[in-house]
Parts: C-alpha cells; structure tokens; sequence
C-alpha cells in the first residue's frame, strides 16, 4: 500500500492498552484494518455515557471519552461475567461500527452488555493506526517487542498469587497489601497481572505500594486472555521478572474468577507452576463463593488456602464461618492487612527473608498487629 493511501488525524485520547507502540497525535492511518486481536485502530465515539464512561489512557489517567472523540484502541475480544462481552469481527472497514469493551480500550463486537453498565459506547472505525519501523510504514500491533512465551519455566523465586471467585472481589487491593507489607519487611518484591482484560491500573497501583518490577500479560502482547493458551504466556512474564530484577518474591494477581474463561484454571492446573507457589490468597464475595474456593482447591488444585479475603471477610459473621467450618484463615486485606501478610509470610521459605528482620508492615491504621519475620 501507497504512502499516499494514508491520512492524517488527531486522537483525543490514546488507550493505555496501545502502551507498547508509543503511539502519539496526530495519528497515521490505513483504510486496510486487519481484523485480528493485538492490532491498533482509531474510532470515533457515536455516543456518550454517564457510566463505564472513561478510558485509561497511555499516561495511566482516565479520562472521559465524549461524542466525537477519537480513541486509539486495540482490537480484542472479552468474555465478561460483569462487564462487556465481545468479539473481533473476521472483517473490519472504516465505516463499520464497533464498541467499547474495557475500561483499558479494548475494542470490538459486543455481543453481551451487562444490566448494571447499559449498552456498551458504540465507536465508528476509522482506520487501522500506522507506525514507522525501520524506516518502513507498518501496522501497529501490541505484539511487536512483547515478551517471548516460556513453555519451560525452569526456576523461579517465590510466587504468592491472589485469585478470586470473581471479578469485583477486592484481589487488586489484597495483592496491594500483601506487596506493602512483603516490601515494608525489606523484601524485593515483583508484581504480575496474568490474566483479564488490558488495563495497567492493576500493575501502576502495585507498583506504588512498593513492588519493585512489574509486568503484565499485555507486555507478552495480549489484549484480553480469552483468545490464547495463557499458561506459556504466564510463565513468560513471570521469567522476565526473574531475569530482569533481582526479587525475593513476585505476587501475581489474576483475573476475573477462577472459574471462567480468562485462563486461571489453567495457571492453577499447571504442576510446574504450582511448583513455584508457595501462598494463595484468594478474594470472595459470599460464604457460597468461599465454599466452592476451598472445595475447588483442596479437590481440584490439590493445595491448601493461605487466606481468603475480600467482601466476605468484612464482619465477624464470615471470617468466623469460614475460619470455624471451612479451617481457612479468613482475613480482611483492609482491616486486618498485617496478619494477612504475617500468614503470607509464614508460607514463604525461611531462606527468602534477610536475617533478623523485625518491622511494622506498611499497612492501613487498622492493622492488627506487628510483623516480625526472622529466617
């Protein structure tokens, strides 16, 4: 294709999903879209909303995008129990109209909306987005200097991972406390986001509750991870931590539910990388969801609880239930986050911890208790 069948135009807001291209306004673009998940397009918003309204954008603020507003997105499909469902059309052209999946610009065909979120924003295709690479003009796609997949993850440094039993569960804000408490013990910690939907809020908040690396499957070039083997692209990022930092522990959070089709049943499946776990949190909402939990690990994952958080563990009614019937430590990430990083770090080896180490965890004012870890 001809320089000249190319255009020119401004984009109000570019998603952070597109990070990885460095694209910036004004944009180029093709009338030729490639209609396959991981390559960038520009749209146009039909429509405004008053909720699931916002984008984050590649400076990792979220904005509103207004009617007329032109986004640059990344194509992918999604298969959201309470958020937009959707799909990559197998043709795409300027003209057609598409939407918005995710809050990380994910865009597509949507093909389930959600009650609670209305209609999901209908975009008008622009065109696919254009990059210069070594001096040649060439489609951006988020897959282009991803990491390398790892079908072997031969070693590792402790894994802790905090899963749920669906999205909404509070496991971003478990996994924030545990990384706090974990690096306020003077452990070098690295964080993971390996499953969901393209979103870097999840890793940017880690980041700042003191994880010294973090890293994403977006990074191995995936948009949502409902349409690839997730497992190799897991253990992809977790060897890029390993070889990039010197860690003493990675805490990986995953997406949606454990149940569900964002990829985690395979992670917890895995022998080679349950090898590498030492601690599982895991976020429920209800006493029904941390029954199937436990069931499901003790049976199915063939490994113990470390904890379970989230909503039901608010009041006493449910850490007793869970504590009393279940025989798993029931801790709130937001009122009890020290001892809920005092039993993440009582299943970590001795040999992780620096000797004599003796410190308060960085933690909200209602925390419990002091952590004290010696090796």
């Amino acid at each position: 294709m001809t320089d000249d069948a190319f255009q020119t135009s401004p984009a109000d807001k570019i998603a952070s999903s597109t990070a990885h291209c460095h694209i910036e306004s004004p944009i180029t673009l093709s009338p030729y879209v490639v209609a396959q998940h991981g390559y960038v397009v520009a749209v146009r918003a039909l429509d405004e909303k008053d909720q699931y309204d916002k984008v984050e954008c590649s400076d990792g603020v979220f904005r509103h995008l207004r009617t007329g507003d032109v986004l640059v997105g990344t194509l992918g499909g999604r298969q959201a129990l309470k958020g937009y469902s959707g799909r990559v059309p197998r043709h795409i052209a300027p003209g057609d109209t598409l939407n918005v999946l995710n809050l990380g610009g994910l865009i597509g065909e949507c093909t389930a909306a959600h009650p609670d979120l209305g209609p999901a924003l209908p975009v008008e295709v622009l065109g696919a987005v254009m990059v210069e690479r070594d001096g040649q003009w060439t489609h951006a796609r988020i897959q282009e200097d991803g990491l390398e997949m790892v079908h072997r993850l031969e070693s590792s440094v402790p894994l802790v991972t905090v899963s749920g039993t669906a999205m909404d569960t509070g496991k971003t804000e478990a996994a924030c406390r545990v990384v706090e408490g974990l690096a306020g013990a003077g452990l070098k910690v690295g964080a993971a986001k390996l499953t969901g939907a393209s979103l870097m809020r999840d890793v940017r908040r880690m980041r700042e509750h003191g994880a010294g690396a973090v890293a994403t499957f977006t990074d191995a070039g995936i948009a949502c991870t409902v349409e690839d083997a997730i497992t190799p692209i897991a253990k992809g990022v977790i060897h890029h931590l390993n070889a990039t930092e010197d860690l003493d522990v990675i805490v990986a959070e995953m997406g949606d539910g454990f149940v569900g089709y964002y990829g985690v049943d395979d992670l917890m499946t895995d022998m080679e990388l349950q090898s590498f776990i030492e601690a599982h949190v895991v976020a429920a909402t209800d006493l029904a969801g941390a029954w199937a939990a436990e069931q499901t690990f003790r049976e199915r994952y063939h490994t113990d609880i470390t904890a379970v958080t989230g909503p039901v563990t608010d009041n006493d009614v449910g850490r007793r239930y869970i504590t009393q019937r279940l025989g798993v430590n029931a801790l709130n990430a937001l009122q009890q986050s020290t001892a809920l990083v005092d039993k993440v770090a009582d299943a970590l080896p001795d040999a992780v911890f620096p000797n004599e180490i003796e410190t308060t965890a960085a933690s909200s004012p209602s925390s419990e208790k002091k952590l004290a870890v010696a090796s």
